[in-house]
């Protein structure tokens, strides 16, 4: 397989770690580096928080001084304010990358015309595409959007055609609707169409990668550039280590016993203590210790002790009292993980799907959003 090229940024191998909110933040993109390169990419900012000084966006569009990539995932509905943040953070040196999210379905977003629901009318949707290119100069932007709001309001193909047009660099396609949210099975063929459809654009594909192989074989199947992943690594940092395994032609490696689980565990809660404090990140850790210990048989009363931790040492105890020679079935251990909710109908503001309609939704689309 060969390298992904966005810009001037060459990602090798092509794996593209998807921002999840309260997940990708700076303590877990340190962690799922130490296993493979790819591209790391930031919690959602909002736009207009950033424009706004407002002090959790900003804490959100940080870096660790070692991050050689600073990737950043950037929410917004009008062109204006999209490119005024882009603008700063471009000329304060405080990124290399931008991707813009146009796949969130969570109805607080969509029923004011955000997220999912900008595709739905693409003249707005170019607009601001082309305004964080014109904004970026020299740092590549990047798309990350849905096949479309539901099986019967299906965008993507034009949405991608249009981002092409307005000089993205690489165009992200997770291969589900808005209303399916995280429900059913993605559906890889549409990213194959969306290829076909933008060749001068790497078409990047999202949804059901849960092994290593399912990596190799979506790229297979669709002609896609690279992978985005997303739920997949949730108590899972190593698997960015098999995916660059599978991508160099080696054999795999294999899941984790629970001993070195447990020392995964302790260093991600040590890297969030060491960002933030210890009372929070504890706090932060709890769903985290769940997904890692998805498959392990340590019992019910292991698991609510784990949903109160407050500091590292109970965290020691914890583990200490638990068979560390554990180990999870691969089968399981690439089960299906993170939310899966869905389907759901997808609200959207009366009379929003206007082809030709370029007015952005009120400033709330923006306001609601923050983190993912």
């Amino acid at each position: 397989m060969k390298p992904l090229q966005i810009g001037p940024i060459t990602v090798d191998p092509p794996v593209v770690l998807a921002p999840m909110a309260g997940v990708t933040n700076i303590a877990f993109r340190q962690l799922c580096r130490t296993y493979g390169a790819g591209l790391y990419v930031s919690e959602m900012v909002n736009a207009r928080g950033l424009m706004e000084d407002v002090e959790k966006s900003w804490q959100l569009a940080s870096f660790a001084p070692d991050e050689s990539t600073r990737s950043l995932q950037l929410y917004g509905t009008d062109p204006a304010v999209v490119g005024e943040a882009i603008r700063r953070l471009v000329g304060e040196d405080l990124v290399d990358h931008i991707d813009l999210n146009f796949g969130c379905p969570a109805p607080k977003v969509t029923r004011h015309g955000g997220g999912a629901a900008v595709p739905a009318r693409p003249r707005l949707f170019a607009a601001v595409v082309r305004s964080a290119v014109e904004a970026a100069g020299k740092v590549p932007v990047t798309v990350k959007m849905r096949i479309g709001l539901d099986d019967e309001r299906v965008t993507f193909i034009e949405a991608g055609r249009l981002a092409a047009d307005a000089g993205a660099a690489t165009v992200a396609l997770h291969a589900r609707t808005a209303a399916q949210r995280y429900s059913g099975r993605a559906r890889w063929s549409a990213i194959g169409e969306l290829v076909e459809a933008v060749p001068d654009v790497p078409v990047l594909g999202n949804g059901d990668i849960w092994t290593a192989q399912d990596a190799l074989s979506m790229m297979s199947e669709t002609g896609c550039a690279g992978v985005v992943v997303g739920r997949a690594c949730l108590g899972r940092p190593w698997f960015f280590g098999q995916l660059a395994d599978a991508f160099a032609g080696q054999p795999v490696r294999a899941e984790p016993t629970l001993g070195e689980v447990a020392v995964i565990a302790t260093r991600h809660a040590q890297l969030l203590t060491d960002a933030i404090d210890e009372n929070r990140a504890m706090r932060m850790m709890r769903k985290h210790l769940g997904w890692y210990l998805t498959g392990f048989a340590v019992g019910s009363e292991v698991r609510r002790r784990l949903t109160s931790l407050s500091t590292l040492a109970e965290l020691d105890d914890t583990f200490a009292s638990l068979d560390l020679s554990l180990v999870v079935p691969p089968e399981t251990a690439a089960r299906p993980r993170g939310t899966q909710t869905g389907p759901h109908d997808v609200v959207i503001p009366e009379g929003w799907i206007d082809a030709d309609a370029s007015t952005p939704p009120d400033a709330l689309a923006d306001a609601t959003v923050s983190g993912g």
